[in-house]
C-alpha cells in the first residue's frame, strides 16, 4: 500500500485505498488480431457481432480474446467460447464446456456432453439476454479462478 508525508505534520502517514470494482473491460482486452478478423468480416450481422464482443469483455476484466480454429474466442483459464461466423440468420456464440459452467443457464442450448450454445437474432435480443450472457461469463470466471 502507498505512503505519502503529509506536508503540514511528518509524523503522519496517509494510506491511499483503491475502491472495489466490478471487474470491466479495458482497452487492454481487446486483441489486434481479432480486430483486424472483424475488419475484414463479410457478415450480414457483423455489427452485432461487434456488439456481442463487447459485452463478453465489458463482462469481466480477466476475459481475454484471441483468434482460434479461424474465429474469435474469448478465453479464462480455458476456452469460454467461440464465435460461429458461418450462421447468417443469428449471431452464434459456442460454449466449448458449456455444460460444465456453474449455476442455470436456460439460454444456453444444446444436449451434447460439453457444448451449448446462446444465439442472438437482433440488437434488440442482445439487449434483453445481455445479463444472462455476463452471468455465464461471470460464472465462468468465478469457476476457474478456483
Amino acid at each position: 500500500m502507498a505512503t505519502k508525508k503529509s506536508p503540514s505534520n511528518s509524523s503522519v502517514r496517509r494510506k491511499t485505498v483503491t475502491p472495489a470494482r466490478r471487474p470491466v473491460a479495458g482497452p487492454t482486452q481487446r486483441n489486434p488480431a481479432v480486430e483486424t478478423w472483424f475488419d475484414s468480416l463479410d457478415h450480414p450481422l457483423a455489427a452485432l457481432m461487434l456488439r456481442v464482443r463487447s459485452v463478453i469483455l465489458a463482462s469481466d476484466s480477466r476475459v481475454t480474446e484471441s483468434i482460434k480454429w479461424s474465429t474469435p474466442t474469448f478465453s479464462y483459464n480455458g476456452d469460454i467460447a467461440s464465435f460461429i461466423p458461418k450462421a447468417k440468420t443469428s449471431v452464434s456464440l459456442m460454449f466449448h464446456r458449456g455444460s460444465e459452467i456453474p449455476g442455470k443457464h436456460p439460454r444456453l442450448e444444446g444436449d451434447s456432453r460439453l457444448v451449448r450454445t446462446m444465439r442472438f437474432a437482433s440488437h434488440e435480443e442482445l439487449k434483453m439476454y445481455t445479463p444472462d450472457l455476463q452471468k455465464i461469463v461471470r460464472a465462468w470466471c468465478d469457476f476457474k479462478s478456483k
